[in-house]
C-alpha cells in the first residue's frame, strides 16, 4: 500500500483524538446524570443498529455477483432497494407517529434480519424481496429512531440543547467508529475466517437481534398526534399541509434532499473517479479513511453546537459551500492534470488531490447529520415528525433511482458537476432558512388540528 493513503489515514487518525481530547468547558455541555444514562441507552440501541447497516453494506454487490449476477440485474435490485423506501418505506415509516416510534424500531430490526435472511439464497426473486425489505428498513432507520428519541427527550423535561450532544456522540461513535469496525469485522469474516460473503449479513442479524431486545426491555413507547385516530391518508394530508404551510420545514426538506442525493451518487462515483484506469486502489482503507474523516466533521460539529454563539442555520452555509467546491475536483484535475492511458498502476497525482477533496467531503457530511437532526427537532412539528421526516425521502430516492439508471449514460466530470451545483444551491436555501429563522410558525398546521378534531365527531 503506497505510503500516501497511510500519511491520509494516520493524520486524520491523529487529528480526531486531539480534537476530542482538546476541548475546553465552552465546548462541552454540562448535563445531568438522569440525561447520561438516557443517553448512553439511546446510543448504544443507535450503535447496534448501525452496525446492522454497516456490516451489510460493503458486500451486497459482491454478494450478488458471486450467485452470477451481471451489472445490470445487480443495478435493477439497487433500484428496487430505493424504490421500496420511496414506496413502502413511506407509508410504514409514516405509520410510526399513530402505532408508535418504539413499535417502528422494533419494525425496523424484524424487517432488515429477514433481509439478511434472503441473502442465502441465490434465487433472484428472494434477493428482490430483500431489497424490498431493505428499502423499508432503511426508511424506519432514518425516521423512527430520531422521532423517538426526539419525543422521549422531551418528554422526560431534558433541556433542549442537549439533543445536540446526543446528535452528534450519534453520529461520531455509529457513522464514524462502528463503520470502521464493521468494515474490519466484515474482512474479518469474508477473507481471514473465510466464511463467505454472506456471514456479514449474518453478523448483522446477530447485532439488529441484541439491539430489538434492549429495545423492548428498555424503552418506552412515544406517539405524534395521538389526540384523534387518524388514517394514513389525513396523516399524509396533514405532513402536506404542514410542509407547504411553513416556508422554514420545505426549505429543510430540499436542502436535506440536495445534499443527501449528492451524498449517495458521490458513494456511487468515489471509486471509478480514483482509478478511472484500473488503478490499484486499497478500496477498504479509502472507506476507513473516509469515516475518519467523517468522525472529524461530526467532533467538530459537536463544538458548534454546544455554543450558543454558533447558531446551526449560520453555519451550514458555509460547510455546503466547502462541500461544493470539494466535489469540483474531479473536473478541475481533469482539465489541469493530463489524463493517464496506462492500464493499472499505482494511483495517479490527480487520484490522490481528489482523495484529499473526497475527505473534505466526508467531512462536511460528518457536521451535516448531526446539524440537521438538530434543525429537524426545533422545525418539524411532533405530531407528523415521521411522516414529515419520510416525506423529505420521497425526492431523494427518486433522485437515487434516476442515477442509478443512468450511471453510464453520462461522463463522472457531468455527475460530479451536476452534485457540486445542488450542493451550492443547498448553500442558497440555508441562507433563506438563516433569513426566515426566528419568524413564528404559521397557523395553518395548528388550524388543520383544530378542524379535525371538530370534524372528527362527523365520523361516527
Amino acid at each position: 500500500m503506497e505510503m500516501f493513503f497511510y500519511l491520509v489515514f494516520g493524520g486524520l487518525g491523529a487529528l480526531v483524538p486531539a480534537l476530542e481530547l482538546s476541548k475546553n468547558n465552552k465546548d462541552r455541555i454540562t448535563t445531568s446524570a438522569a440525561f447520561t444514562s438516557f443517553k448512553n441507552n439511546y446510543l448504544v440501541v443507535y450503535c447496534l443498529m448501525m452496525a446492522g447497516d454497516w456490516l451489510q453494506g460493503p458486500y451486497v454487490y459482491y454478494l450478488y455477483s458471486t450467485y452470477g449476477y451481471g451489472k445490470g440485474e445487480i443495478g435493477q435490485l439497487f433500484i428496487a432497494g430505493f424504490g421500496s423506501s420511496m414506496l413502502f418505506g413511506t407509508i410504514v415509516g409514516s405509520l410510526a407517529d399513530e402505532q408508535g416510534r418504539k413499535r417502528a424500531c422494533v419494525t425496523y430490526c424484524i424487517t432488515y434480519i429477514l433481509s439478511c435472511i434472503t441473502k442465502h439464497s441465490p434465487q433472484y426473486k428472494i434477493l428482490m424481496i430483500g431489497r424490498v425489505l431493505g428499502g423499508i428498513a432503511t426508511s424506519l432507520l432514518f425516521s423512527a429512531f430520531e422521532s423517538w428519541l426526539v419525543a422521549e427527550h422531551n418528554k422526560r423535561g431534558f433541556d433542549q440543547q442537549w439533543l445536540s450532544l446526543t446528535f452528534s456522540k450519534a453520529i461520531f461513535l455509529g457513522n464514524g467508529l462502528i463503520a470502521i469496525v464493521a468494515g474490519l469485522l466484515g474482512n474479518l469474516l469474508v477473507d481471514t475466517v473465510a466464511l463467505g460473503p454472506v456471514a456479514p449479513f449474518d453478523a448483522a442479524a446477530c447485532f439488529l437481534a441484541i439491539g430489538m431486545a434492549i429495545i423492548l426491555s428498555s424503552w418506552t413507547e412515544n406517539y405524534g398526534d395521538s389526540s384523534e385516530s387518524k388514517d394514513l391518508l389525513t396523516q399524509f394530508k396533514g405532513a402536506a399541509v404542514a410542509i407547504a404551510s411553513d416556508e422554514k420545514i420545505a426549505l429543510l426538506g430540499a436542502i436535506q434532499s440536495l445534499f443527501e442525493g449528492s451524498m449517495y451518487t458521490f458513494v456511487f462515483l468515489w471509486t471509478p473517479a480514483l482509478s478511472p484506469n484500473d488503478e490499484e486502489i486499497p478500496h477498504g482503507f479509502i472507506f476507513a479513511t473516509f469515516m475518519l474523516a467523517s468522525m472529524l466533521g461530526s467532533s467538530l460539529a459537536s463544538r458548534l453546537m454546544a455554543r450558543p454563539s454558533s447558531r446551526v442555520e449560520s453555519y451550514m452555509q458555509i460547510v455546503f459551500v466547502v462541500s461544493s467546491v470539494s466535489l469540483l475536483l474531479p473536473i478541475v484535475t481533469n482539465f489541469l492534470v493530463a489524463p493517464s492511458n496506462v492500464k493499472g498502476g499505482s494511483i495517479s497525482f490527480s487520484g490522490c488531490i481528489q482523495l484529499l477533496g473526497f475527505c473534505t467531503f466526508e467531512g462536511c457530511v460528518g457536521i451535516f447529520w448531526p446539524s440537521i437532526m438538530k434543525m429537524r427537532s426545533q422545525y418539524i412539528p411532533e405530531e407528523a415528525r415521521s411522516t414529515i421526516m419520510n416525506f423529505f425521502r420521497i425526492p431523494l430516492n427518486i433522485f437515487v433511482c434516476i442515477v442509478l439508471y443512468n450511471v453510464d449514460a453520462f461522463p463522472i466530470t457531468v455527475m460530479f458537476g451536476m452534485c457540486s451545483i445542488f450542493l451550492f444551491v443547498a448553500s442558497i436555501l440555508q441562507r433563506r432558512l438563516l433569513a426566515i429563522a426566528d419568524k413564528p410558525k404559521t397557523q395553518e398546521w395548528t388550524a388543520m388540528k383544530e378542524h379535525d378534531t371538530e370534524a372528527e365527531p362527523l365520523n361516527i
